[in-house]
């Protein structure tokens, strides 16, 4: 047990936080940062499931926007996960810790395919699990899939990275006036709509009473920080 009191947890990493400074792709000196960081958060003794986006390489709701059809749009997008998942994996692996990539889309040539007791084992044999390929479904998103995962996995928390240190009354980038919350309840965030995740995503959590543990990923050894109760982060619903 971490000293924050979590024996399992999945970490939600957008896609676009593996573009580093670039608009779009895979920067591979920000995601070996990124694999450290897990590596390390598994040193504290936590099993860890990761949930990583797409978006830096294509954004399925984006490209329906632009003409294509919602369905396959969102296929591409899911596919746009597990090229991100396969990323981090070899990161991972090159630093010395043990890390699996599961697809909800069945591709065995690139990847396992997701089914929920291999991947319960994965996670107890102490390897670090890469959940890609979304849901498998269109039109839910990569949060849903991150909290979908822990009610299965029988994880305790989902850290959701972003590029802020938790969740605020307001954009703090464009309202200076905005006010940081250090807790919150899922009414609560609810009711003043705060955006923590999509609703689908946010009604799951509250439902299995998952707390979401909102952070900035941008800080060095953020995930690690989380996990020993000394990172900056706004818990909801715990």
């Amino acid at each position: 047990m971490t000293a924050a009191g979590y024996r399992r947890v999945i970490v939600k990493l957008s896609g676009e936080a593996l573009s580093g400074a670039e608009p779009h792709g895979i920067d591979q000196a920000t995601v070996d940062c990124y694999a450290a960081d897990l590596v390390a958060a598994r040193a504290t003794g936590v099993t860890l499931g990761v949930v990583v986006g797409g978006g830096n390489l294509l954004r399925g709701a984006t490209a329906a926007s632009h003409g294509a059809d919602r369905t396959i749009a969102d296929v591409m997008g899911m596919l746009a996960t597990v090229m991100n998942a396969l990323a981090l994996e070899s990161a991972i692996e090159r630093l010395g810790a043990p890390a699996r990539t599961v697809s909800a889309i069945a591709m065995p040539q690139v990847c396992e395919t997701y089914e929920r007791r291999a991947a319960r084992r994965h996670l107890d044999d102490g390897r670090i699990v890469l959940f890609a390929g979304g849901t498998g479904n269109p039109f839910f998103t990569t949060d849903t899939t991150a909290v979908l995962r822990a009610a299965e996995m029988g994880a305790e928390a989902v850290l959701k990275a972003t590029n802020v240190d938790g969740v605020y009354s307001a954009d703090p980038k464009t309202d200076p006036t905005a006010t940081r919350y250090e807790r919150l309840g899922f009414d609560e965030a609810l009711g003043k709509r705060l955006g923590v995740m999509d609703l689908t995503a946010f009604s799951l959590a509250r439902d299995h009473r998952i707390p979401i543990i909102v952070f900035s990923i941008r800080e060095p050894g953020a995930v690690e920080s989380v996990l020993r109760g000394t990172g900056r982060a706004t818990i909801v619903g715990g």
